[in-house]
């Protein structure tokens, strides 16, 4: 009688090579981050640095070389502090998406809806200054209708991204 948890089957060549390429999917996702982002990844120095080397890669061959060894140096470091990193700056990412989106939508309502929608922010965001609110959106209505460049608008979009800014 055999106990299943005692018997540990080696690893197959295929289930080594998906392995391998999901390293290199990784490293790949990182050699494309922006620097402020890749420098909030947990990465020994000499990973760091062909991941810096192969940003500066324009061939396409050498660049998939690159990646090969970027691959085979992952296989040294744990890959889910890494993938850790990379899903929370994903995740911020996707925040400030959903943050951005929230204000546009409060600055279209604004100006199409009118006072209920000035009512319903400032029941919502009572600090806000009343006036200042109804003066840029009353500007922006108007330069909308007359067709003219959006400056109320963007200025009323301003003022609500220090307005939710501050509320968070």
């Amino acid at each position: 009688m055999h106990d299943d948890d005692e018997l540990e089957l080696p690893k197959s060549k295929s289930q080594i090579k998906r392995e391998m390429n999901a390293l290199q999917d990784l490293g790949a996702e990182i050699v494309k981050l922006p620097p402020k982002d890749l420098a909030k990844i947990p990465l020994p120095d000499d990973l760091a640095e062909a991941i810096h080397h192969a940003r500066d890669i324009r061939s396409h061959g050498a660049l998939r070389r690159q990646m090969q060894f970027i691959g085979r140096l992952m296989r040294n470091v744990n890959p889910e502090s890494i993938q850790q990193a990379l899903d929370a700056i994903r995740l911020s990412g996707h925040q400030s998406t959903a943050h951005f989106h929230a204000i546009e939508q409060w600055r279209d309502r604004l100006i199409n809806e009118g006072q209920p929608a000035l009512d319903e922010f400032i029941g919502q965001y009572p600090q806000t200054d009343r006036q200042q609110l109804r003066q840029l959106m009353l500007n922006a209505n108007k330069e909308a209708k007359q067709g003219k460049p959006p400056k109320s608008a963007r200025n009323l979009f301003r003022m609500l991204r220090e307005i939710l800014d501050e509320a968070d």
